[in-house]
């Protein structure tokens, strides 16, 4: 039969790997039973509003659930204590991987040299430093599921920045798994090819560490594309920015309405899509502005302010 593939466990997946199978996006209704799920922004590190705001929502550790968009870390003042947070409440939790989590990991493996802006001090120097980053690579970089909302079942897609015109549903599940795959295995020599700009754009023909960068620069990294996905990684400013060619990812994206997306990444879209069925959740607290979460139950929005 068909599994849901948002259904299948990590171990699972593995064996499933091994073994060849190969499985296939299955809408799977949940009966909706008053829980709800909440998915939040990049929290980088700032863990003050993110406490103040589940405190806001009156977040229930025992039947609600919070879905984080990448980033957790890295900025903000407090990385390892947003880490510890959320494994505590880990059975609550769906979490995708942002550049900036997986930069952590590589600094934690000796794989990439320090950044300037880099805030990772108190994770890189823990004690638990390999624990942190071996839960961290543990996690996807995307996530599917079906959940009951007020206006029928709804599917629903979370990555951290984004998707290649030409993938659908299925094709991003299976290029992240392919990247989750190589970070559970030979993970240290992923990270050390993981950085850089190029292959400029997506290729089913891309082979070994050059496909495996270039799902991985779409998943965590991508703002702006043309329509034949072809990258501009340089470009980290608003709509107004936008290349001569290019335009953003949402824009040329093929999974709605199979799937509602959420990610996170560019904060220099203040929230604003203006597609109904790609939520931009990234509202940039870090810099200034707000922590943003939405209940997907009933797209209701809450933030909190500095």
């Amino acid at each position: 039969g068909t599994t849901p593939y948002y259904s299948l466990t990590n171990a699972r997946l593995k064996r499933g790997r091994e073994k060849g199978e190969c499985y296939t996006v299955a809408r799977c209704k949940i009966h909706w039973t008053g829980m709800s799920t909440y998915v939040v922004g990049d929290i980088q590190g700032c863990l003050k509003p993110l406490r103040k705001l589940l405190k806001k929502i009156d977040f229930s550790h025992a039947n609600d659930t919070l879905w984080c968009v990448g980033d957790l870390i890295n900025r903000g003042p407090k990385s390892r204590d947003t880490l510890h947070f959320l494994q505590d409440m880990e059975d609550a939790t769906r979490i995708v991987l942002g550049n900036h989590d997986l930069h952590c990991i590589a600094l934690n493996e000796g794989a990439a040299p320090a950044r300037g802006k880099d805030n990772l001090d108190d994770i890189l120097e823990a004690p638990d430093s390999q624990e942190l980053s071996d839960w961290l690579r543990s996690k996807p970089l995307a996530h599917h599921e079906a959940l009951e909302t007020r206006s029928g079942v709804e599917d629903f897609l979370m990555i951290h920045a984004g998707v290649a015109p030409s993938w659908s549903l299925q094709t991003t599940l299976n290029l992240a798994a392919e990247v989750e795959h190589a970070l559970e295995d030979d993970h240290k020599d992923f990270l050390k090819n993981m950085y850089g700009d190029e292959p400029i754009r997506w290729s089913d023909k891309l082979r070994g560490t050059d496909r495996l960068r270039t799902i991985t620069n779409y998943l965590t990294r991508i703002r702006f594309c043309d329509d034949i996905g072809s990258l501009r990684l340089d470009i980290k400013e608003g709509l107004c920015s936008a290349p001569s060619g290019f335009r953003p990812w949402f824009e040329y994206e093929k999974i709605t309405p199979a799937a509602t997306i959420l990610f996170g990444h560019w904060a220099a879209l203040e929230g604003v899509t203006n597609r109904p069925q790609v939520y931009a959740l990234d509202t940039g607290y870090v810099w200034g502005r707000s922590l943003t979460m939405l209940r997907l139950e009933d797209k209701q929005l809450f933030a909190f302010s500095t």
